[in-house]
């Protein structure tokens, strides 16, 4: 019974740190285009479209207990963190910026923060993906 008590309580904890990381990423954002005016590009709007979900998702589980959370999450993270590290990989000019998608509209190159010399809105987000990747990780349920 101690068992079960534990892998719940680690559970909700594991659920509760993804889903504040969700939230604080979706806030995050809103925050930058809402409040601080800088225009998302293509590629910003594509790691919004894999994150944004996830906040109502991993609260859902949270409260539900469910460690199948996993199968459904999965997907939308790693395609967010795909296309977080494309997008990473553009801002720093090793892949050319023609095979970008934003042909149009804001440049996916575009540097409107960059604290500390290396923290970029494009990094924000590959490290947000990459935590709630992690956490999932431990999430997942053992083969049996």
């Amino acid at each position: 019974m101690d068992q079960i008590q534990k892998s719940s309580n680690t559970l909700f904890t594991l659920l509760f740190f993804a889903w504040i990381v969700s939230m604080v990423s979706m806030l995050g954002s809103l925050f930058f285009s809402e409040i601080m005016m800088f225009p998302p590009c293509v590629m910003c709007w594509y790691q919004r479209i894999c994150m944004y979900p996830l906040s109502v998702l991993f609260l859902v589980a949270l409260f539900s207990n469910d460690q199948n959370i996993f199968k459904y999450a999965m997907p939308l993270v790693l395609l967010g963190l795909f296309f977080a590290i494309y997008h990473n990989l553009l801002y720093f000019g090793i892949v050319p910026e023609t095979l970008a998608p934003c042909s149009q509209g804001v440049s996916c190159t575009s540097d409107y923060i960059n604290w500390f010399g290396f923290i970029t809105i494009q990094l924000l987000s590959l490290v947000g993906f990459t935590l709630i990747f992690v956490l999932l990780l431990f999430i997942k349920p053992k083969a049996s």
